[in-house]
């Protein structure tokens, strides 16, 4: 592919480099895509990060992906006003998703009862439950399981050992990583008279709605009573933990090792960064952050950034931080005024 065609697919303009006519500059051949540290003459890289931005005068590459005010460079340019967005549709002009043929392995056992749409790729050792349906072009790969009364949309993607437990529900274009486990039972337990602890029944489900990724060994736990919900376009990371009776708003990011304690409810366009913990019970408002390792012990309005523990507002987390940084220095200097106080009075 030439460079004025990967262009037009990626709905960006092409701009030549200093001293190099624009049909010149489409005609050079593409063949693929790379970091900008090793891209060669006939590869695309992309500066999104401005650390990187002194890269953009050295690399080898054909063209960079950048944003439209990006300073003329040597080197052809596609500009855009999301060059990362733009960096990962180069990537999958390159990189297509495997394709899966239509058909059913005969290791697979899908029961009898159950309703599966058409074009479905059923691999091996899938078992699929009493009583599911699963809209078309489904792909399940091998050893995916689907519990009794499962409802899944059309273009579900399962990956090797993900699992759906009884009667949940998923809508369209839902992706399971591999590991994913989506209505496994809630952490409830009551104690009795005795000390021990009993198992309270999780009676619920868990639905996930249109567009949603779980991401490999992430849980999404099941209800109580009721529903855990997870709203459309909702990316869930590698080992995310979603307590029971959790709701999770549009388009929200939930970063690997985040943990959501049970009826915790996050709103839209939320992001809680990696190793985030929320206790049960709160609200998380639309278009929080919540920067890593945060720990979140009451409710967070809207549009707040939060640090630390118990989480405060990320600037004066940062002030905290930096203030405890020079505790040492300024215990040194506490005890050298002590000994001239001391030494005065003597």
């Amino acid at each position: 592919m030439n460079l004025g065609e990967l262009a037009h697919r990626l709905g960006v303009e092409l701009v030549a480099g200093e001293g190099e006519s624009l049909q010149r500059a489409a005609e050079r051949t593409i063949d693929g895509v790379a970091g900008i540290e090793t891209a060669g003459p006939t590869s695309v890289t992309f500066v999104a990060n401005p650390k990187y931005a002194a890269l953009a005068r050295t690399t080898h590459a054909a063209a960079l992906i950048v944003e439209p005010s990006f300073p003329a460079l040597k080197t052809a340019t596609l500009r855009t006003p999301n060059p990362y967005l733009a960096w990962s549709k180069a990537i999958a002009v390159f990189h297509p998703a495997p394709r899966y043929e239509p058909g059913v392995h005969p290791t697979a056992v899908v029961a009898e009862s159950s309703r599966v749409g058409a074009r479905a790729h059923i691999g091996a050792y899938v078992v699929v439950g009493e009583r599911c349906k699963l809209g078309d072009d489904a792909v399940l790969l091998p050893h995916v399981v689907l519990y009794d009364g499962v409802t899944v949309g059309d273009r579900f993607l399962a990956h090797a050992h993900s699992v759906v437990r009884e009667n949940c529900r998923l809508g369209d274009d839902v992706v399971l990583q591999n590991g994913a486990v989506i209505g496994a039972d809630g952490f409830g337990f009551a104690r009795n008279a005795d000390g021990r602890w009993v198992k309270i029944v999780q009676s619920g489900l868990a639905v996930l709605e249109n567009a949603v990724e779980v991401q490999a060994n992430a849980c999404v736990d099941r209800a109580t009573i009721g529903e855990t919900r997870i709203a459309v376009g909702v990316k869930i990371d590698n080992l995310v933990q979603v307590g029971h009776g959790c709701s999770v708003g549009e388009n929200t990011l939930l970063c690997s090792q985040t943990g959501l304690g049970g009826s915790t409810t996050v709103g839209k366009n939320v992001i809680l960064a990696g190793q985030v913990g929320s206790a049960g019970h709160l609200t998380i408002g639309d278009g929080a952050i919540a920067t890593a390792q945060t720990g979140i012990p009451s409710d967070v309005a809207p549009g707040a950034v939060v640090s630390g523990y118990p989480a405060m507002d990320n600037r004066a987390w940062l002030r905290t931080v930096a203030a405890v940084n020079r505790l040492p220095e300024l215990l040194r200097r506490f005890n050298a005024l002590e000994k001239q106080m001391d030494t005065a009075k003597k």
